[in-house]
């Protein structure tokens, strides 16, 4: 299980997530924004359900994908009906801080809670064959068209994807609404191993929704900024898949971060962040108040963004942010 344009060499790679009328928005060159060819084992949520062909949504050939679509699509009994029914992991469901231990048990990490969420914060849907149930963590980076989120680079949202803010399980109303994805941004050497694990992020557009309102001025947003250091206190947020957490909520962390030995990436420490908490953002200067903090930080990298084995919820890692996620930043915005 994994995790927790044109093409200009050696830049990013603009790529089409969805098509509009049958045609790619953009040239991708054959690439979209897919899992690496090697497995990443500790976040992203790799066995996902398949849609019936029956199921999927019908449109017209050539019909754009749109946030109306998105929301018609996406209807509370879809989404519970997507949720894979599988038991539960154990200890997948812990709801409230790790109480504090003594002796050797003191060494463990301590434990994410569950939590409402805050609106900067959601999860990707997808209708593809191969991905009905949310599957990754994404959040809303400010911008100037302000309609772009970031997620990891191993996550594939999939043909006809969707971003909900702040999801609410079995809710009838999504309370920040469901939006469509338009493009993807990533660079096509991203990988989730050795060197390439250093560009295991991505960024990906937004339509407007049906009033005709971006997403950042629904929900806010937070600020992408350069990892300033491998020692860094932060709040992490991620949405693990009901399969590795049966209450399916949001949960959340307060920890600090280390370098992970051998290579150029942060690690942390902290329990419950289970398979499709990929892409959950390192939120530096986080305000209760407003929901939002500078990104520094998020769950991917090297294996997908953790360790293989047992209890790998327990330690996540990160790419350092620096010079090329702000590149593919800047070639973002300019969609």
């Amino acid at each position: 299980m994994a995790r927790h344009a044109r093409r200009r060499t050696p830049g990013p790679l603009r790529t089409p997530l969805l098509t509009r009328g049958g045609k790619a928005v953009t040239t991708a060159l054959g690439m979209t924004l897919c899992l690496a060819a090697a497995p990443a084992v500790h976040a992203a949520e790799s066995t996902r359900g398949s849609a019936a062909a029956g199921d999927l949504p019908t449109r017209a050939p050539d019909a754009p994908w749109t946030s109306r679509d998105a929301a018609a699509y996406w209807t509370p009994e879809r989404m519970a009906a997507a949720a894979p029914a599988a038991k539960a992991t154990p200890g997948a469901a812990k709801s409230s801080p790790a109480a504090r231990p003594s002796g050797a048990a003191a060494r463990l990490p301590a434990t994410a809670r569950h939590f409402d969420g805050i609106p900067t914060v959601g999860v990707l849907f997808s209708v593809d064959g191969d991905a009905r149930a949310h599957h990754c963590t994404a959040s809303v980076v400010h911008s100037p068209h302000r309609n772009l989120i970031l997620t990891a680079g191993h996550c594939n949202p999939g043909d006809r994807a969707a971003f909900v803010p702040q999801y609410r399980s079995g809710a009838q109303t999504q309370p920040y609404g469901v939006w469509a994805i338009d493009e993807s941004f990533a660079y096509p050497d991203r990988g989730t191993t050795g060197d390439k694990s250093d560009l295991d992020f991505a960024f990906a557009t937004v339509e407007h929704d049906a009033d005709g309102r971006a997403l950042e001025d629904v929900t806010g947003g937070n600020v992408l900024a350069p990892t300033p250091g491998y020692t860094n206190d932060v709040t992490v947020i991620g949405y693990p898949t009901v399969r590795n957490d049966p209450e399916d909520r949001a949960v959340r962390c307060a920890t600090r971060t280390s370098r992970l030995a051998g290579t150029d990436q942060l690690r942390m420490e902290c329990g419950g962040f289970y398979g499709g908490t990929s892409g959950s953002p390192w939120l530096a200067g986080f305000d209760e108040r407003t929901g939002t903090g500078r990104i520094i930080g998020l769950i991917g990298g090297l294996n997908g963004g953790g360790p293989k084995g047992p209890n790998s919820d327990r330690v996540s890692y990160s790419p350092y942010f620096g010079a090329k996620i702000l590149s593919l930043y800047a070639r973002a915005t300019k969609a």
